[in-house]
């Protein structure tokens, strides 16, 4: 069965909770930009040691590779590592 996008887009990515969500996870971007800790296109993300979006303190973040961030940060009860 093929994943219905308009009807997650309508019950999860547009929900208040969530649209706050990224627009907290868009600020740590912007304001690593502004130190100059990543740039456009370069593959990196901004990762929240704590997992709390809200909490962009310089020591909450780190600069990471896309793919080991979105690796490691599959949520609760995610992917296990190492077996």
């Amino acid at each position: 069965m093929p994943r219905n996008y308009k009807k997650e887009y309508d019950s999860y990515h547009s929900s208040d909770k969530q649209k706050k969500r990224r627009a907290q996870r868009n600020k740590a971007r912007r304001q690593a930009m502004r130190d100059g800790r990543v740039g456009k296109g370069d593959g990196k993300d901004i990762d929240h040691k704590d997992k709390n979006t809200a909490n962009n303190s310089k020591k909450n973040t780190r600069v990471r590779s896309r793919s080991a961030n979105r690796a490691d940060n599959r949520g609760k009860g995610g992917r296990k590592r190492g077996k």
